[in-house]
């Protein structure tokens, strides 16, 4: 199925991309959570929009992704969450929840959808994030998870 991505999705493509992935795939995740639409003869014109809008969002440059880079990694980010007894959490921790703590610390603005989790955090403690600035740039951050 031909679609075309209105939010980059990693391992697929960015914002304005026009992709072919498996009917089932593009039915049941990627239109449902708007992260694509169907391509229609009609869509084709939405294209150029969503990829202005893009450039508006994006890093432009390596140069400019390795200065915010920079700033991510000095930054200390500390988010404070409810916990049970043993050090385990209420839920999780959601890539919102870190994007947030990281503008609370002084960092830079940082799109959620830029933050990757390697695996569900759960549990108090230090763990690691990447956030992704540019196809070629990535961030490690060091978050730390307190009882709240």
């Amino acid at each position: 199925m031909k679609i075309i991505l209105t939010h980059e999705v990693s391992g697929l493509g960015a914002a304005g991309d026009v992709v072919d992935v498996k009917d089932g795939y593009a039915r049941n995740y990627l239109v449902p959570r708007g992260f694509a639409i169907r391509w229609t003869k009609g869509g084709e014109k939405d294209v150029a929009q969503i990829r202005r809008a893009r450039k508006i969002h994006e890093i432009a440059t390596i140069e400019q992704a390795n200065e915010i880079k920079a700033k991510l990694e000095a930054v200390k980010v500390r988010l404070a969450v409810r916990s049970g007894d043993a050090g385990r959490l209420f839920g999780s921790v959601t890539p919102a929840d870190i994007a947030s703590a990281i503008k609370a610390a002084g960092g830079p603005d940082v799109d959620k959808r830029r933050v990757e989790l390697g695996s569900p955090i759960k549990t108090l403690g230090g763990h690691q994030v990447s956030v992704r600035l540019h196809p070629e740039v990535a961030a490690k951050l060091g978050v730390e998870v307190v009882a709240a």
